[in-house]
């Protein structure tokens, strides 16, 4: 047994006796404070090793965008590595490099963040080229003609080319009829094909300021000498308004919906997609941290009861999963995803039923309390063992402040899953476990014909 292994055991056997909250190391130091021009930045000290990461976030992903527009903010992420006033294109990603940085950025729904990894005394190189990118960046019409062709075909690679990626993002965007949810990240193709570089400098100059934005810096560091290095690099970029921008509410009861897709893969598959809310929409937050748990009982490994039923069991299914992301600043999906047992052969609607029974049993018997502190047990030590890391505390950080939460969430969230209870579960799931609330996508192989 390695020593991750042997520490994960540990804290599993430690709930015996310990209440789930006391896994967690005592919260690091943690502040915040906000620049004049409305930057808010969020400093936790760490001081393991004489390493830091620094997060930008910018409250923009792609449910800020309308229909027609998609695709503008992964865009324009792509865009931000090409040059400023002050450095040419893939300059600064040079000069971060030979610092032995890492650095990259990423885009979702929701938000937009950028970050670098070096080390603590090179703190000012990271805030200098990213204020630099903030206020001054240059948008070349001749690079943004060659990026949107690499950004087509990413999502030729990701999507267009592979069956079941392009079934999921069909299912997504019926899951979601009424939010901005329902469009991919990278956009659809045709939006894709007549995007101007006008369109992205408009997204640029409407979103990309300071008083739209959080920095997060976590590792060796203090919090006098990171607002020191924000108002010196930061400080004398002005704040702008910003376009006002609602938070992508779902109808609570859309109605049953379905869609068959016949794609090219060998096996058939089914998933299922409830519209909930999450942390920052639900009126009874309780229910959202059932909601979590509920997944993990499903699908928590071995023990799951998706395996242990579904799988072994009944032999329904030859995989299965739930999953449910309670971080969004709109409603949320719970989904399920199952592979029928075609060697058995299982029928689609043979494995749909399984799923329901699972459902049902949630409704209709609270989990038992040994069951519930096993999974429970299972969910704060993954988060414990994510949270080890720098990069995953300022993750964790950013993506709560940039969905409208509090960071404090981050320090209290082992303490609110210790709260639930069996009765909890069973409650959650009479109340969001219903065909009004239901997208169904069955998968199926592509027939082929022979001459």
């Amino acid at each position: 047994m390695n020593a991750l292994a042997r520490r994960a055991a540990g804290l599993l056997l430690s709930t015996v006796c310990l209440p789930l909250s006391a896994l967690a190391a005592d919260p690091q130091p943690t502040h915040e404070f906000t620049l004049d021009n409305g930057l808010k930045v969020v400093v936790r000290e760490d001081h393991r090793a004489p390493v830091v990461v620094s997060q930008i976030w910018y409250k923009v992903g792609s449910s800020y965008e309308t229909p027609g527009q998609t695709g503008l903010s992964h865009a324009l992420e792509h865009m931000m590595f090409k040059g400023s006033e002050k450095v040419g294109p893939g300059e600064a990603s040079l000069i971060l490099r030979d610092l032995g940085a890492e650095e990259n950025a990423f885009t979702s729904d929701d938000f937009t963040a950028y970050y670098q990894v070096l080390a603590r005394d090179r703190l000012g190189v990271a805030f200098e080229l990213e204020a630099d990118r903030m206020a001054n960046l240059r948008l070349p019409a001749d690079e943004f003609a060659r990026e949107i062709e690499v950004i087509k075909e990413e999502r030729r690679l990701r999507t267009d080319d592979k069956p079941m990626s392009k079934a999921y993002e069909r299912f997504m965007a019926m899951a979601y009829p009424a939010s901005g949810y329902h469009t991919p990240t990278i956009g659809w193709m045709a939006d894709l094909d007549r995007m101007k570089v006008e369109e992205l400098r408009h997204w640029y100059q409407s979103w990309y300021v300071p008083n739209n934005a959080t920095l997060v810096v976590v590792g060796d560091v203090t919090p006098d000498e990171v607002k020191t290095l924000a108002q010196r690099y930061f400080g004398p970029i002005a704040k702008r308004d910003v376009p006002p921008a609602k938070i992508p509410l779902e109808l609570a009861e859309p109605g049953e919906r379905k869609i068959t897709l016949h794609v090219q893969t060998q096996l058939p598959s089914l998933m299922l997609a409830f519209n909930v809310p999450s942390i920052a929409t639900a009126a009874d937050k309780q229910s959202v941290n059932a909601l979590r748990l509920i997944s993990a009982l499903l699908d928590g490994g071995y023990s799951g009861r998706i395996p242990t039923q579904l799988e072994r069991g009944e032999e329904l299914v030859s995989g299965g999963s739930s999953s449910y992301d309670a971080y969004t600043r709109g409603d949320s999906l719970f989904t399920l995803s199952a592979t029928p047992n075609t060697q058995k052969k299982k029928t689609m609607a043979q494995a749909e039923a399984g799923l329901w029974k699972l459902l049902e049993q949630l409704k209709t018997t609270a989990p038992s309390t040994e069951e519930l502190e096993r999974v429970r047990a299972q969910v704060i030590a993954g988060l414990v063992f994510e949270r080890d890391s720098i990069t995953s505390q300022a993750t964790a950080i950013g993506q709560l402040e940039t969905v409208g939460l509090s960071w404090k969430l981050m320090d209290t969230e082992l303490a609110d899953l210790e709260s639930v209870t069996p009765q909890d579960i069973q409650k959650t799931a009479k109340l969001y476990f219903t065909r009004e609330r239901l997208s169904v996508a069955h998968v199926l192989p592509q027939e082929t014909t022979h001459e």
